[in-house]
């Protein structure tokens, strides 16, 4: 073993004195953005989410539920992929004090997560709220017919 593989491996594993190798924990974290940052793409559009993924391929089902609930009312939003960017994904969490990914933000105030989008629509908060934004449901449009 060379001298570069063998301190490599002192580093990510420590012998622990009886004949057992555990993994040495280690962690990594970019720091978050800060606040300005954030509200400079919070306010880009009515509509922005945070998200794992992209609205054409999302990365987890939560993420998918945000972008179909948005889907039909046809509302055009801006998204952020957070996996894309850890400082990001941390900054949003920070910026709202809300823990969780997807994050939806109407006319720059936070809504919620998924859970909170999907009991909106369900309860027809989400039309009434996308009209105060001026953004006019295609779900609203239907049932007026």
């Amino acid at each position: 073993m060379n001298v570069l593989t063998r301190n490599l491996a002192q580093t990510l594993f420590k012998y622990n004195g009886a004949g057992l190798i555990q993994a040495a924990a280690r962690s990594f974290s970019a720091p978050a953005l800060d606040g300005k940052e954030i509200e400079k793409l919070v306010s880009n559009n009515k509509v922005v989410i945070f998200m794992k993924g992209n609205p054409d391929a999302p990365r987890c089902g939560f993420s998918n539920a945000v972008v179909q609930i948005l889907r039909m009312h046809s509302v055009k939003y801006d998204s952020h992929d957070v996996l894309q960017n850890e400082a990001l994904r941390q900054g949003i969490k920070d910026f709202s004090n809300w823990p969780t990914i997807p994050q939806v933000f109407i006319n720059g105030e936070f809504v919620g997560g998924c859970d909170i989008l999907l009991q909106m629509h369900q309860n027809g908060e989400l039309i009434d709220e996308l009209k105060k934004a001026g953004i006019e449901s295609a779900l609203a449009k239907e049932s007026e017919k």
